[in-house]
């Protein structure tokens, strides 16, 4: 019995091996404890903060989709409209050189039917200028040219001939096709002859 009783002791004390706890080891074990804290806490805050910028970057994805949709939309409209006056702008201009094509037929008609020369010709020159006036309501002016000085930003010199005095030189003798503004900006450059 002795031996099991030895035995026994030692398991006991095995068991029993315990250490008591003293300062140095509390403060170790609370310094374990508080760094473990720290790092969950720490862990804890980045979380949130990934969170917090998942939520931002959700939002700011969000505006940035309507704002890309309304401004599609926009663009959409605009030219839509833009469209829609190019056409009704040609149809006004249209609409209003009708008179004066009609004023053609009926000179056409006139001069098949007149013996009257004088008659036909005055009125050929009252259809030019019914068209004068139709083109002058729309902007467009003719650029004088002859006996002016000749300017490359309003004509373009065809050829150039002797001029026939002295004050004529570098000036516009002849004008083979008339220029053009419309609303003060060159829809077409006078074709002209220059003398030297």
């Amino acid at each position: 019995m002795t031996k099991n009783k030895t035995k026994l002791d030692k398991e006991d004390l095995e068991v029993k091996d315990t250490t008591i706890p003293t300062p140095e080891t509390e403060e170790k074990v609370t310094e374990k404890e508080e760094k473990t804290e720290t790092q969950e806490s720490e862990e804890e805050k980045e979380v949130n903060e990934i969170d917090e910028l998942t939520t931002k970057l959700q939002e700011v994805t969000d505006k940035y989709m309507r704002l890309s949709a309304e401004f599609d939309n926009y663009r959409k409209r605009t030219l839509k409209e833009k469209m829609e006056l190019i056409k009704s702008a040609g149809e006004k201009i249209l609409v209003n050189v009708l008179p004066v094509m009609d004023n053609f037929e009926r000179a056409l008609k006139s001069v098949d039917e007149s013996t009257d020369i004088d008659g036909v010709k005055e009125g050929i020159h009252l259809i030019h200028t019914n068209f004068k006036d139709f083109m002058a309501q729309q902007g467009v002016k003719e650029i004088e040219a002859i006996n002016l000085d000749f300017n490359t930003d309003l004509h373009e010199a065809i050829t150039k001939i002797p001029a026939p005095s002295k004050k004529m030189k570098g000036k516009v003798v002849d004008c083979v096709e008339k220029g053009y503004f419309l609303n003060d900006k060159v829809i077409r450059f006078s074709k002209v002859v220059v003398g030297e």
